[in-house]
């Protein structure tokens, strides 16, 4: 199956998650309404809410709850975009201005709480205790993960279980809170709820460790931000932490220095190094493991064509090119 069968799969699912974004992203204030659909509206993959569309479709569900679920994952996962954006300083995203580079960095942060505290209304509407808990206690990790992240910016010392843990919690605990969610509106058993959980993990681990590679490798025009934006903002990410422990002296020093400096401007000393370490086939075997561990989660799942798709879509997480 390709990618692009999974989109036609579920293309009316897909389609009522963003009726459901549209109707939900209306404020009386006209602020709101122009930078949410500024964000909302560039382009993104919407990957996380095709996880709960493909997973409670797998087990028939036949509700309308996976739609307004699937758009309150991407007002959360919005909310942190545009608050990421601001913290990193970005002005390039999806091949767009960043919203904060647009209207500033008070509004954004100001939207991204709009959006967060909206998505809270949408889920107390569902009237379900376990799906508020889940992501209730999914918004406050991803929050831990942030600061975290914040705190290993400049660290050179940041070992690959610390940052392993950091995009765990950052990252991936948003496709595990999605992929889990679809198990909890089809009433599944605990079992097949943490299988899914864990599924999720896995494959967002996975993805993010593959973006960590394509900041070093990928097409700029394709990324739709510049490469290097992780050198520049000295975040210590898995092909750098690759070098520190293996390569040479001269190679460690360089590294240390530019995660210390956060210096994009010796980005071609630095992909020598890459290059001569296979540090991005080590990043990317890590990804393929990840990958490899969520699809033995999927066993519980009927087989059918929904099964199907979540594994293409796992394969394409580690294989795109943006």
């Amino acid at each position: 199956m390709q990618i692009e069968t999974v989109y036609q799969l579920i293309a009316t699912e897909r389609e009522a998650v963003d009726a459901e974004i549209s109707r939900q992203l209306h404020s009386g204030v006209v602020l709101v309404n122009q930078i949410g659909r500024y964000i909302i509206n560039s382009g993104g993959k919407r990957l996380r809410p095709m996880l709960i569309l493909l997973v409670a479709k797998a087990w028939d569900y036949q509700g309308s709850a996976h739609h307004r679920l699937g758009a309150v994952i991407e007002f959360i996962h919005t909310a942190t975009l545009l608050h990421d954006d601001v913290v990193d300083g970005s002005d390039l995203r999806r091949g767009n201005d960043t919203a904060n580079r647009v209207w500033g960095n008070e509004a954004a942060v100001l939207v991204g709480d709009f959006l967060y505290s909206r998505a809270f209304q949408m889920m107390v509407s569902l009237q379900n205790m376990r799906v508020m808990e889940v992501l209730a206690d999914t918004t406050n990790t991803i929050a831990e993960g942030e600061v975290q992240q914040l705190l290993n910016i400049h660290n050179a010392d940041i070992d690959e279980e610390s940052y392993l843990r950091v995009i765990r919690s950052k990252t991936a605990q948003l496709f595990a809170a999605s992929a889990q969610l679809g198990a909890i509106i089809c009433n599944r058993s605990a079992a097949e709820e943490q299988a899914m959980a864990r599924f999720g993990m896995h494959l967002g681990t996975a993805f993010q460790i593959v973006d960590d590679a394509l900041d070093y490798r990928g097409n700029a025009e394709e990324l739709g931000k510049n490469l290097g934006d992780d050198l520049a903002e000295g975040k210590p990410t898995l092909p750098l932490i690759h070098i520190l422990r293996h390569g040479t002296q001269s190679e460690k020093r360089l590294v240390r220095e530019v995660i210390e400096q956060g210096d994009r401007n010796r980005i071609d000393a630095i992909l020598e190094a890459i290059e001569a370490n296979r540090a991005i086939d080590y990043t990317l075997e890590a990804a393929r493991n990840e990958a490899e561990l969520a699809l033995q989660q999927l066993t519980l799942l009927p087989d059918n064509d929904l099964k199907s798709a979540l594994i293409t879509l796992t394969r394409y997480a580690v294989d795109r090119t943006y």
